[in-house]
């Protein structure tokens, strides 16, 4: 147990809570920002590209907790950082206008 392994978990959690949002409105076929959209993180994007940034958080989550032995500090680190992920996610995508552009172009 080391400062580097509870960092790691620390960010598993995270990567973990951001596959959520992404996977739900992937699977509902909702728009919802994504790295690839233009403007990044703001314009909407489609099923795939949720889908896909779902997966790669997932995986990249799920690699960060190979060898994950579940010590006191590093089971806190991973649910604290989920959870201030989640809220953080909340915050920023609460803020955003996540309709579809009214022509349907979107």
């Amino acid at each position: 147990m080391t400062v580097r392994s509870t960092l790691t978990r620390a960010a598993a959690g995270a990567l973990l809570a951001n596959a959520v949002p992404h996977g739900v409105a992937g699977a509902l076929g909702r728009p919802f920002p994504t790295p690839f959209a233009d403007p990044p993180g703001v314009g909407l994007s489609g099923r795939v590209p949720n889908l896909a940034w779902s997966a790669a958080n997932a995986a990249a989550g799920v690699v960060l907790l190979r060898g994950y032995d579940g010590s006191r500090r590093e089971r806190t680190a991973l649910v604290a950082s989920g959870a201030l992920a989640g809220a953080g996610l909340a915050a920023y995508f609460g803020s955003l206008d996540l309709r579809p552009p009214a022509d349907g172009s979107g």
